[in-house]
């Protein structure tokens, strides 16, 4: 797949006009020289939308991925996430500045709270600052991850900004279908973490190897392609370059109405992984 054929996946359009691909690349536990090239072979590949964190331990490593590929920086959406620990003003300034140094840029282009942490109740003085910092130039784009919906109307109350991008878990074990459409009716990007749940769980289920099957696809494909419909960004790892290819081939067959049906029967109340409850989960 070349670049040109990644441009048939649709966009997604947030409040505050930032554009994202439908797929995103995941770099949880890609650093040091490997990661590097793991990156750098994503962004051969024809990926845009990076995704990283501090808690990650990796921005270096994203960093040089982006040094060494040759893709213009202007072209790749690079995404790093605030961790809990460093929510209060003086904390987050220093972080984000430490963020861009560690990836050697003049700006990020979306950088997120990566959890509220409600119990230390600093959420809404993290949201500040990241606007602050985006007034200065350091950040293009801000927004949250694993926001529940009475989390983000707190950040809107008090700054009347609205969050880009809404990261959360969600797979086809997990649709969160009021969160998603608290997010659309808000104008905020959905996007994925786990898209294929832990281990890679969705892809060995019979149901989704079925449809697999019925299409000529591979199931990590038909988990992907559901992403793609249901109308979030999956951001799916893969440190294998035809693995990196097959994740963003996904346009080439269509889901029917059994398809559809077969995925809406997947949601469940206890389809999380793990216990990441927004309210009350300590991500510092």
């Amino acid at each position: 797949m070349t670049s040109s054929e990644t441009q048939a996946l649709p966009d997604r359009k947030a409040n505050d006009g930032l554009i994202l691909p439908a797929i995103g690349f995941g770099t949880y536990k890609l650093r040091g020289f490997e990661g590097s090239k793991a990156i750098e072979s994503a962004l051969d590949n024809g990926y845009r939308l990076l995704d990283s964190a501090v808690n990650y331990d990796n921005e270096g490593t994203v960093g040089a991925a982006v040094k060494n590929s040759g893709v213009a920086r202007e072209d790749i959406i690079i995404t790093s996430k605030l961790p809990g620990r460093y929510h209060n003003h003086d904390q987050a300034v220093e972080t984000v500045e430490e963020s861009l140094l560690r990836m050697d840029l003049d700006y990020i282009d979306l950088y997120l709270i990566h959890w509220p942490n409600p119990l230390e109740d600093q959420y809404v003085e993290a949201w500040e600052t990241l606007l602050e910092l985006k007034e200065r130039g350091l950040l293009r784009h801000v927004g949250v991850s694993n926001f529940l919906p009475e989390h983000i109307d707190r950040l809107v109350k008090a700054t009347n900004v609205t969050p880009a991008v809404n990261q959360i878990q969600l797979h086809p074990y997990w649709q969160q279908r009021e969160l998603k459409a608290y997010d659309d009716e808000h104008g905020i990007i959905t996007e994925a973490w786990s898209p294929l749940r832990r281990g890679g769980e969705t892809v060995k289920d019979p149901a989704i190897v079925a449809v697999a099957d019925k299409h000529g696809v591979t199931p990590t494909q038909v988990v992907l392609r559901w992403h793609v419909e249901y109308g979030d960004i999956p951001i799916p790892k893969s440190a294998t370059p035809s693995r990196q290819l097959e994740n963003l081939d996904v346009m080439g067959f269509a889901f029917d109405d059994e398809d559809r049906a077969a995925f809406a029967a997947m949601d469940s109340p206890d389809g999380s992984r793990g216990d990441f409850d927004p309210r009350s989960h300590q991500e510092m």
